[in-house]
C-alpha cells in the first residue's frame, strides 16, 4: 500500500440537458443522469445510485482483504446497499445505508468466523466510514451447493 494521503480524481462533463459523462483516467466512462425521483429519465446511473454502489463495492473489497488475511475460503459475496434520502432540518441528505450481504462458503467452513468477517468488513469499509448516515448490516452465510 502507498503512504497516505491518497488522492482520487473523477471528471464529469455535461451540458444544459441530457446525461453527464463521468470518468477517471484509465477506466471506461459511464453515463449518468438525474434519477426519476428528481425528474430524470430513470434507468441510468445517478449520483445517488453511484454512492450506494460505492458503499457496496467497498464492502466487497474490504471483505476480500479481510478474508484473505484470515485465510477464509469463500466462493461468492452478493451485496445490496439501499440508501435512504430524506430531508433533515431543511437539508436533503442520505440518512441511512442498509447493507444486505449473502456470503457463500464451501462445506466445512467456519460459519461463525465468516459471519464475523462480514461484520468486520462493514465496520472497516472506508467509504461507509466517510459518510455520516446511519448504517445497518443484514448478513447471511450459506454453504455452497
Amino acid at each position: 500500500m502507498q503512504p497516505y494521503p491518497h488522492h482520487y480524481v473523477a471528471d464529469a462533463d455535461g451540458d444544459s440537458a441530457g446525461g453527464v459523462a463521468v470518468g477517471t483516467v484509465g477506466a471506461s466512462g459511464i453515463e449518468t443522469d438525474s434519477p426519476a425521483e428528481f425528474g430524470g429519465p430513470g434507468g441510468t446511473w445517478s449520483p445517488e445510485t453511484l454512492l450506494c454502489a460505492s458503499v457496496a463495492d467497498c464492502f466487497v473489497l474490504t471483505f476480500r482483504g479481510l478474508a484473505k488475511g484470515a485465510k477464509l475460503d469463500w466462493t461468492g459475496l452478493q451485496c445490496t446497499v439501499t440508501g435512504t434520502l430524506d430531508r433533515v432540518d431543511r437539508v436533503t441528505r442520505f440518512t441511512a445505508f442498509a447493507t444486505r450481504a449473502r456470503l457463500t462458503v464451501p462445506g466445512g467452513a467456519d460459519l461463525a468466523s465468516a459471519h464475523a468477517l462480514l461484520e468486520k468488513a462493514e465496520e472497516k469499509c472506508l467509504i461507509a466510514n466517510s459518510l455520516s448516515a446511519a448504517r445497518t448490516l443484514e448478513a447471511e452465510v450459506v454453504l455452497a451447493e
